[in-house]
């Protein structure tokens, strides 16, 4: 964690989350925004297997949500990283998929994380791709969701991340 993240706490997200996650991804105008009913069940279901930095207050302020794929138990399917505009620029995302990597591969032994990312968006492809760099492991890429099978209008293709292997300590 650096100078600039000390005063941060990075936990397993609550419950009593889900709104300011809800609210964190929204106004990151960025992401696909769930229903805030999901956030409050990822909190609860999925906390585990994601992260939330807090401020000094105990506020969430940036988060990686994520879950063990059932078909594949050995990888982490990240499924949104955000940050509060407050926040950005300190490198919390980073600090975030690093701690949630660390904290599963030991709790859980898992050997690869994915994630998808759409073309256009550059800063979550530095995310992935420095990510597999600091732990030295390899980024295979490919198409998982093309254009055409999103029903509800135009949508950049998802490109699935595969990163690994994974191993404890980095």
């Amino acid at each position: 964690m650096t100078a600039a993240q000390a005063d941060l706490q990075i936990d397993r997200p609550r419950v009593a989350d889900g709104a300011a996650l809800w609210r964190i991804a929204r106004d990151s105008k960025v992401l696909d925004l769930n229903s805030s009913y999901s956030y409050l069940l990822w909190c609860r279901d999925f906390a585990a297997t994601s992260a939330v930095a807090r401020d000094e207050s105990g506020e969430p302020v940036g988060f990686v949500t994520g879950y063990v794929r059932p078909d594949r138990p050995d990888t982490l399917l990240v499924w949104q990283v955000a940050v509060d505009e407050a926040y950005r620029g300190r490198r919390l995302a980073a600090s975030l998929l690093d701690g949630l990597a660390e904290r599963t591969v030991a709790e859980r032994g898992l050997t690869a994380l994915e994630t998808t990312i759409s073309p256009d968006n550059t800063a979550s492809q530095r995310l992935f791709t420095s990510f597999a760099e600091r732990r030295g492991a390899r980024v295979e890429r490919e198409v998982l969701f093309d254009t055409d099978v999103f029903p509800d209008g135009p949508h950049e293709p998802e490109v699935l991340y595969r990163i690994g292997p994974l191993s404890a300590g980095g």
